[in-house]
């Protein structure tokens, strides 16, 4: 596509990309030379709701703490992963972190491990051994892991990286890294942490420094947020912008070093060396920043709201609620080969799961066998983070955990199995577009592409469990009028001259904002048409409402249920927001603002 036929989206995501890709060689040259410029990029929306449902099956015996005889005989399987909430239907299905008596995955005849490591460089070594031996000949190595679990919004970071280095070590093609299921869901368990005036100004977040595992699933949810508010990132982790929100990388891509960091700097004066740059470029001087906000998770938000005062969630995946799920990354080639074991981990991970979704007792005993798998806290502990916690200090109040676990009909309405509707493209795509125009920690210098999601999904499996109770999935209540607004974002979205027809460019717009709107599924939503002042008042209106309309038909031809619809208006040239005296401020007023409200 032509640079002309680019929309403004389009050209500052790409203008952004080619100033990153720059920004480690500039950062050491003269002040005065042009390094990465932060952008304003176009607004992300969030909303609350989930996919999580109830069902009523007959209540099945809990897991005992025994490790179980009954599998020792078969091949041992392990799975790594975060110590993370939304994992305990796997957890409990397996009794622990090793297979015990009376559990699921005992009675699914498989011999699981489970094992925790916070390193996100770690889980790759984990894989990468597991592959190596795989590779020898062995069909089930003792070393490494069979899989790992992620945030799913992390999955397009670490596939493409870690098959990158797959790839050059055996060939492209030999091996293929495969999101395999998912089996779980953040619901705001994963958040940005900052003052409660990012909150109730999300403007004050300029010139802040958030400490995150860069290019994970919480970098997303922080930089979801400067982008829903129209601010500026800076995509160079060497330097500042005071008027743009800027990011370090936590050590060892730990998210615990990531609320460390907060509570170092607001504690001890802990400040970051940085280069400063404004309008993108280097003045020559360097600003020695204290860490201002996290992206974490429990218990890392815990570790922030025990030692400071002053600090509350600012957003969380409670609001923006299809964005991160729990996803399972196998190796596609040992996967096929073993797809009977991987068929019943899922099978006893989703059996597991509905029986939480219905019984207390479940969620109990699950949230004992987190605290045993993670060696850390109680089962209490466990048990209120995985519901949500509330609490206050000083006046301030903030929120700790929550999470979900998929039963079956969850995982096959996310991946829109059931429904057509895949929730979890539309993150891949989403998140994966922001790794090839932000760059962050110089991706597209070490990864030569981004898997496709295509390529980085195996649904095969998932459709293939059966013989268990799925539950019911929910579906979204829109018969209520919505009364009160999550969010509103305006999109430039290109036309041609004097008429409603959308260009290709403003498809393209519009098939982000659809990408959008599928993870705040539970919204209903408002469109309101402007235009420039050329023309006549009255044209304007009429003119207007037709590109609001001819939105509204566009996101309908992709999906989106027509009575999510709840109001449609042409406001034609009255709210401008840039000058009708010049083209660029014409530009900016020729717009579609999309409300989400609840």
């Amino acid at each position: 596509m032509k640079w002309s036929k680019l929309t403004f989206f389009s050209k500052a995501l790409i203008t952004l990309l080619a100033a990153g890709s720059i920004g480690a060689a500039v950062y050491f040259l003269a002040p005065g030379l042009r390094t990465s410029e932060s952008k304003k990029l176009e607004k992300l929306n969030v909303e609350d709701g989930d996919v999580n449902n109830v069902t009523t099956s007959e209540e099945m015996a809990l897991p005992g703490t025994d490790v179980s005889s009954a599998v020792s005989s078969k091949p041992l399987i392990k799975i790594a992963g975060y110590a993370w909430n939304a994992q305990s239907g796997i957890i409990v299905a397996n009794g622990g972190p090793k297979t015990t008596t009376g559990s699921l995955m005992e009675k699914n005849g498989v011999n699981l491990e489970l094992i925790r490591q916070d390193w996100l460089t770690e889980l790759r070594n984990l894989q990468m051994k597991f592959i190596d031996e795989f590779d020898k000949g062995t069909n089930f190595p003792k070393e490494g892991a069979a899989g790992i679990m992620i945030m799913g919004d992390g999955v397009p970071f670490y596939i493409s990286s870690a098959q990158q280095a797959i790839d050059d070590k055996y060939g492209k093609g030999k091996y293929n890294l495969q999101v395999v299921g998912a089996v779980g869901l953040s619901y705001g368990e994963d958040k940005l942490i900052g003052p409660p005036s990012w909150k109730m100004n999300p403007q004050s977040m300029k010139g802040a420094l958030i400490s995150t595992v860069v290019g994970d699933g919480d970098w997303v949810v922080a930089v979801n947020y400067a982008f829903a508010n129209n601010i500026k990132v800076n995509p160079d982790p060497t330097t500042y912008d005071a008027e743009a929100v800027n990011f370090i990388a936590c050590a060892n891509d730990d998210y615990i070093e990531a609320s460390k960091d907060l509570i170092k700097s607001q504690k001890e004066g802990f400040t970051i060396p940085l280069k400063e740059v404004k309008a993108g470029k280097l003045t020559g001087k360097t600003i020695n920043k204290k860490v201002d906000g996290c992206a974490t998770w429990t218990p890392g938000d815990k570790m922030v709201f025990d030692a400071l005062t002053g600090f509350t969630d600012v957003v969380s995946t409670k609001e923006f609620n299809n964005q991160m799920a729990t996803a399972v990354i196998m190796v596609k080639q040992w996967a096929e080969k073993n797809k009977e074991v991987v068929l019943n981990v899922l099978k006893s991970s989703y059996q597991a799961s509905n029986q939480m979704k219905q019984y207390d007792s479940w969620k109990k005993k699950a949230s004992e066998t987190v605290a045993k798998t993670f060696n850390q806290e109680t089962g209490d502990y466990w048990y209120s983070m995985f519901k949500g916690e509330k609490g206050e200090k000083n006046g301030i109040s903030y929120n700790m955990g929550g999470s979900r676990v998929f039963n079956l009909a969850d995982a096959n309405q996310y991946f829109g199995v059931t429904d057509g509707t895949n929730r979890y493209k539309a993150v891949y795509d989403q998140v994966s577009k922001y790794l090839a125009e932000l760059n962050p920690a110089g991706f597209n210098q070490n990864v030569k592409r981004i898997v496709p999601y295509e390529e980085a999904v195996n649904l095969s499996f998932l459709k293939q469990v059966e013989n268990i109770d799925a539950g019911k999935a929910d579906v979204a209540d829109y018969t209520k009028k919505a009364t009160q607004q999550v969010a509103s974002g305006e999109w430039q979205i290109n036309f041609e001259s004097g008429r409603a027809s959308l260009r290709p460019e403003g498809k393209d717009v519009l098939d982000q904002v659809y990408n959008l709107l599928i993870q705040a599924e539970t919204s209903k939503l408002e469109l309101f048409g402007h235009t420039d002042n050329t023309g006549t008042k009255d044209g304007n209106y009429s003119l207007s409402r037709a590109r609001a309309e001819a939105v509204k038909s566009y996101l309908i031809q992709k999906g989106i249920p027509a009575k999510r619809f709840q109001k449609i208006e042409g406001m034609g040239q009255d709210e401008p927001v840039g000058e009708n005296t010049t083209e660029a401020g014409k530009a900016k007023n020729r717009r579609v603002a999309i409300n989400l409200l609840n």
